[in-house]
């Protein structure tokens, strides 16, 4: 397993982190995405390591931005 830590900007409640969540969890090879909203802090693994593009189109869909 890869671990990815990526920063996200913009969230700031629940509803935040699980469409967060539920973007990067579509992303082949994941298993498991951990997000800290007061942070921005999302940790990834998955099995390859997912591309940044990958990540970052993840994240644009849910309506946020990579820090």
């Amino acid at each position: 397993m890869s671990l990815s830590v990526i920063t996200v900007t913009g969230m700031t409640c629940e509803h935040c982190e699980n469409a967060v969540r539920a973007e990067i969890s579509a992303i082949p090879g994941v298993s498991q995405v951990d997000v800290d909203v007061a942070s921005g802090e999302v940790r990834v693994l998955a099995e390859p390591a997912p591309e940044l593009a990958d990540l970052q189109a993840a994240v644009e869909e849910a309506g946020y931005q990579l820090g």
